[in-house]
């Protein structure tokens, strides 16, 4: 299943067959494979359980490809506002896992770019819902 929330919002959910932690370790596979840097990866449960605080299962990962990236940065410097890009994965209440990013196509109209550097952040798109399957 995959879903925006809102198109003024951007966000695009795609449910997951994975639990969040495989959900996550398979996005990460699949960008390092098509040579994605993988900037960092925040498990936002464990940092609560830390604090000493309970919460379902979360995970962010930060990425990009400056050869990607960097034409939009050129075209208007506030979409470094969106980029490096994100995916975050979480398990709801009723224990479905989602995988959540920004709609490409957002990116572009909230920062006035041209619609071909869509392309550019699209690349990534078929790697997240292969994470999901």
């Amino acid at each position: 299943m995959v879903s925006t929330l809102d198109p003024d919002v951007g966000v695009v959910r795609i449910r997951s067959a994975h639990s969040v932690h495989a959900t996550a370790d398979r996005l990460e596979a699949g960008l390092k494979a098509r040579g994605v840097l993988v900037f960092a990866r925040i498990d936002f449960s464990a940092d609560a359980a830390r604090a000493g605080l309970g919460m379902q299962p979360e995970q962010l990962l930060i990425f990009g490809n400056p050869k990607a990236g960097t034409p939009l940065l050129v075209a208007m410097p506030t979409v470094g506002l969106d980029l490096p890009l994100k995916a975050l994965i979480w398990e709801s209440g009723d224990g479905t896992v989602w995988l959540a990013y920004n709609d490409p196509q957002y990116v572009v109209r909230r920062h006035g770019l041209a619609d071909a550097l869509a392309a550019n952040l699209g690349a990534v798109v078929p790697i997240l819902q292969e994470a999901a399957r």
